[in-house]
């Protein structure tokens, strides 16, 4: 039920196999249905701003959905050095993982927890980023795709005939017949 254009970002986001293996449909959509209240951990006050990632996560209700906010989770929370985030980058853009992202986990939830994270979350929030290396989206990625989305959406409800006749004139669609 998008409200806005960035709902639709977020659904061409949400529903890629890294952000279901990873656990982020579900709890996003409570959130933003309001039956769990959005919150942020942050780490020990000695450790840091205690919003440091609610200003990575705010525009996705605090759930991961996007690569870049996976970086940036792993320099604000995990102290990563930027050569160490284009690592993990350069491991999130390996489809289907090739053995590079594991090189990451202790690294990024060690370093979590001495900052003063709870380890539950440190762990739950590597398990998140892993999906990215399952088909995740850059944030820009998303967006195209939703202008796509939302163009095809309004040709449908408006100039249907011309939707149908495009769609026909597009075939063979991969997998998906004339029908």
């Amino acid at each position: 039920k998008p409200r806005t254009f960035y709902d639709l970002v977020i659904e061409v986001a949400i529903v890629r196999p890294g952000p279901i293996q990873g656990n982020m449909v579900h709890p996003y959509l409570k959130r933003r249905n309001g039956e769990i209240q959005v919150s942020y951990p942050s780490p020990s006050p000695e450790y840091g701003d205690k919003d440091e990632l609610e200003k990575i996560l705010y525009k996705t209700l605090g759930i991961p959905l996007f690569q870049e906010q996976a970086m940036r989770i792993a320099m604000a929370a995990a102290e990563f050095t930027s050569e160490e985030a284009n690592g993990l980058r350069r491991a999130m853009a390996t489809f289907r993982n090739v053995g590079t992202m594991p090189k990451f986990e202790r690294r990024m939830v060690d370093r979590m927890i001495e900052r003063g994270y709870d380890p539950q979350f440190a762990i739950s929030c590597f398990d998140q980023i892993k999906g990215f290396g399952s088909y995740g989206f850059p944030e820009s990625h998303a967006a195209s795709f939703a202008l796509l989305t939302y163009a095809s959406c309004w040709l449908k409800c408006h100039e249907p005939a011309a939707f149908a006749c495009a769609l026909i004139n597009s075939w063979p669609m991969g997998f998906y017949s004339p029908d």
